[in-house]
């Protein structure tokens, strides 16, 4: 727990933290989910009344960056390098989480010292 380190524990933290983020490889926002379609041909597969079956599966990359929704599709070859640099992307925000509480932290113990 944070409130339970000294300010030198905190300090070398940090540091852990810093060299973590500089280690994190291709990092990309979002999340991929899997996508079926149906199409316009009449009388196709996907239009079956009784047995529809439909087009896909597709994987798409929905993510929002500077306030904008975005979605991509991405080819199946493409899928483990996207995975990853989603899971880098979410270290990322975990590690600059925890840099920013340490921070803050740090500060309020700063200001306590001074008062």
């Amino acid at each position: 727990m944070i409130s339970d380190m000294k300010t030198t524990q905190i300090a070398h933290k940090i540091a852990q933290l810093k060299q973590e983020l500089a280690e994190l490889g291709p990092m990309h926002p979002g999340s991929l989910s899997e996508q079926y379609n149906v199409c316009g041909k009449p009388g196709c597969r996907c239009k079956d009344p009784k047995n529809p079956q439909k087009h896909g599966r597709y994987y798409q990359l929905s993510f929002t960056w500077r306030g904008k929704g975005r979605t991509r599709f991405v080819r199946a070859e493409h899928l483990a390098g996207i995975r990853e640099k989603i899971a880098n992307y979410k270290r990322f925000r975990e590690l600059t989480d925890e840099w920013v509480d340490l921070v803050v932290e740090r500060e309020q113990r700063e200001r306590e010292q001074n008062q």
